[in-house]
């Protein structure tokens, strides 16, 4: 049987054993909770010792720290990305509205130092005003239509400048991009008017040049013709006078003795003389006839 105690004035004694050891039991769980903590993947523990920040950090995993004077703060190195509109002015004094976003990360070994200098809202309070920063500056230096026609080239020396400047915070630019540009009404009219009468233009020269491919197309044709018969011409003069020289070559007595023969019609020749002035006419059977046939003439 238990014997419970009494108080001088007769009543029961409560006992305080119970409660005691639960908060012993309280008491062990804190410091034990308190003197590890695990850093998750990408990110680097930050320590702080009394409220102190220290040179060495911890890197993700598990780790052992003084109970109920160091305090770890986490500190993301994962690439984060930033995007937000942009409003500056083109070196030909044109509004230009754009919309950028910028893929950055912290570097594990500046940590502390940006934990200490920054903070852990760091974007807010370096990487947004340097990306506006950079970007007013840069875009001052091109006109708007090379704003638009070299995009890549300066969306590389906005990046450049950000890491000139964000770089010695132990910020790394990962990428810069321009998503999109936008101008005032006026100037997107004037760039559409351009290329219009630009589009036309080319149209114009590439129909000029076509004329001048089928005029000079044509002209060689016809000087290719021409030569063709000149060509011609000349082989048929040179073909004639070949045959001409031929025949010439041909050509001699006995061939022009043939030829009168086979042309004869078997009729004799009368023949005259000049000088003695008379005409003799000789039969058919080679005797003369006598002087009844014979004509004589006397010349003048």
């Amino acid at each position: 049987m238990k014997v419970q105690e009494l108080n001088k004035d007769g009543s029961v004694k409560k006992s305080f054993k119970g409660v005691k050891w639960i908060v012993i039991l309280i008491l062990a769980i804190a410091l034990l909770g308190s003197s590890f903590t695990i850093v998750p993947a990408g990110n680097t523990g930050v320590v702080l010792t009394l409220g102190k920040v220290s040179t060495t950090s911890m890197s993700e995993g598990f780790h052992l720290k003084i109970p109920f004077v160091q305090d770890i703060e986490i500190m993301s190195n994962k690439i984060q990305v930033y995007e937000t509109p942009a409003s500056a002015v083109s070196k030909d004094l044109q509004t230009v509205s754009s919309s950028i976003a910028v893929n950055y990360k912290l570097i594990s070994d500046k940590s502390p130092d940006m934990y200490k200098t920054v903070g852990q809202d760091y974007k807010t309070i370096l990487v947004a005003p340097v990306v506006q920063e950079c970007m007013k500056s840069v875009t001052a230096k091109y006109t708007a239509e090379q704003l638009i026609t070299d995009r890549a080239a300066v969306g590389e020396e906005v990046k450049t400048a950000l890491d000139s400047k964000l770089n010695n915070y132990g910020i790394y630019i990962e990428k810069f991009n321009i998503v999109n540009f936008d101008f005032s009404e006026e100037f997107n009219n004037a760039i559409e008017a351009k290329q219009v009468a630009e589009q036309n233009l080319l149209k114009t020269q590439t129909e000029q040049e076509q004329a001048i491919v089928v005029a000079e197309a044509n002209a060689k044709q016809k000087v290719i013709a021409a030569d063709a018969d000149a060509d011609a011409i000349l082989a048929r003069a040179q073909a004639q006078a070949d045959a001409n020289k031929l025949l010439e070559e041909s050509l001699s007595d006995k061939v022009i003795a043939y030829e009168q023969i086979e042309k004869w019609d078997g009729v004799l020749p009368k023949v005259s003389g000049s000088g003695s002035g008379f005409l003799i006419d000789v039969g058919v059977d080679g005797v003369s006839s006598g002087s009844s046939n014979a004509a004589v003439s006397t010349g003048d």
